[in-house]
């Protein structure tokens, strides 16, 4: 379905060697590019004497946001046969960073390329990947009269609960599968307002509650 996509559930590593060099392959959830250089800076940290910290990651479904790094590799070697995994792999939202120490003999370019490629594999091999849902967040503010019946109808429909606020005037924020939306955000209205989902549509409005889609 195109609202659902396979990524990993926690980071994960491997590991390959070839001809004294070593590979060491690091694999991230990965779901903004601001996370990019924490990453890195804690990688190179516990690994400074490393020769290579080549990279590629994956956000989103269209392939749109991307973005491979060689690190002084020759053009080509490292951050291509690492991207090829992740597609290869049908995963995104994710970085892989693999830290090569020299081992002191060249590999040449196809031997680069399928060391990065093999480490790639050994770091996703262990890694859990599940499947995880695109989904849309709204805004609900409403009065505290309005509260146990809101948080009662968004329980009965299986709504996801992100964060409330109770300070002043009441707000929650939600979030509902893609797929899901429209007729999941119709059957809280149309339970809200005591109607028939056919009643209803998404333009329709509620007097005591205002339902927000964040942007």
């Amino acid at each position: 379905m195109d609202d659902q996509y396979q990524t990993i559930a926690s980071p994960s590593t491997g590991e390959y060697k070839d001809k004294g060099s070593k590979f060491l392959s690091f694999c991230f959830p990965f779901d903004d590019e601001s996370q990019l250089t924490t990453i890195l800076d804690n990688i190179k940290s516990q690994h400074p004497k490393a020769r290579h910290y080549c990279y590629a990651y994956n956000i989103g479904l269209d392939h749109n946001r991307f973005r491979i790094n060689d690190d002084g590799e020759p053009s080509g070697t490292a951050g291509k046969p690492i991207f090829g995994q992740i597609l290869s792999h049908h995963v995104t939202n994710i970085i892989i960073v693999i830290v090569r120490y020299f081992g002191g003999t060249k590999l040449g370019v196809s031997g680069l390329i399928q060391a990065y490629k093999e480490a790639s594999i050994s770091g996703l091999s262990s890694a859990n990947i599940i499947i995880k849902h695109i989904t849309k967040q709204y805004i609900l503010s409403f009065e505290y009269a309005f509260m146990g019946r809101i948080l009662a109808e968004l329980k009965d429909l299986e709504i996801d609960i992100d964060s409330k606020d109770f300070s002043t005037r009441c707000k929650v924020i939600i979030s509902i599968r893609s797929s899901d939306s429209d007729i999941k955000l119709r059957k809280l209205k149309a339970n809200l307002l005591e109607k028939t989902i056919n009643e209803v549509d998404m333009d329709t409005q509620l007097s005591f509650c205002h339902i927000d889609e964040t942007i």
